[in-house]
């Protein structure tokens, strides 16, 4: 089976019920999986999508903590979850908190424990804390006993050109500095459930047009996909 997630570049919530079914559709005559996500915490938007999940026959919401676009205190958080957490346990749905530039690691796993159900987990990104000024293995060891859902990108720092700074771009995944060995070790020290499934994400720079970006993030996909299947079964 091949998983598919469709995140917030998508916002599902904006679509008719029949759009949604349409999906679900389509889904499974190819076989797919479907997991989705959103951003925000609000009780009446994880509602809404609780019900899509439902629909979909996803596992998780995968969420990225924020209010209105911006920061969203840790408390609070755990707060508007709590509301709506009950609703997610009776229908065997699980919240997905994923890493991001607005939290430290450590905050992400004080909201975890706090909110103390199996039904609450970490959508680990194995990029995104650059951002909060956490490198990968930090964040992989600290978050690795709570994930339920891994976001897979590979990456490159360069020297900027002038000397002056440096650029964390993208690239396939295997041809950058992640250690995937690393991540499958650790992962597996621990009884994750459920078990996560890897998504593959790609931050592939804009080339020109937007045809031209959509062909090398297809070749990106493929050779990526390849190499990972080399390493995990």
């Amino acid at each position: 089976m091949q998983v598919v997630q469709l995140c917030d570049n998508m916002p599902l919530h904006h679509l008719t019920p029949s759009q949604i079914m349409e999906i679900k559709q389509e889904a499974c005559k190819s076989n797919i999986i479907l997991e989705i996500g959103t951003r925000g915490v609000e009780p009446e938007h994880l509602m809404k999508y609780l019900d899509i999940a439902s629909c979909l026959s996803s596992k998780i919401v995968r969420v990225i903590l924020e209010k209105d676009g911006a920061d969203m205190d840790i408390e609070e958080a755990v707060g508007k979850i709590k509301e709506v957490l009950p609703l997610f346990e009776a229908k065997g749905i699980h919240i997905a908190v994923e890493n991001h530039e607005r939290h430290k690691v450590n905050e992400l796993v004080h909201l975890i424990n706090t909110l103390n159900s199996h039904y609450v987990g970490i959508c680990l990104d194995t990029v995104n804390s650059f951002g909060a000024l956490e490198c990968p293995k930090e964040v992989i060891e600290t978050l690795a006993p709570y994930t339920i859902n891994l976001h897979f990108k590979d990456f490159t720092i360069r020297r900027l050109d002038h000397k002056m700074g440096f650029e964390i771009t993208g690239c396939p995944a295997g041809e950058g500095r992640l250690d995937i060995q690393f991540i499958i070790k650790t992962l597996s020290q621990f009884k994750l459930s459920p078990s996560p499934n890897i998504i593959l994400e790609l931050w592939t720079p804009y080339s020109n047009s937007v045809e031209e970006t959509v062909k090398k993030e297809e070749r990106w996909a493929k050779t990526s996909i390849k190499y990972l299947k080399e390493w995990i079964k």
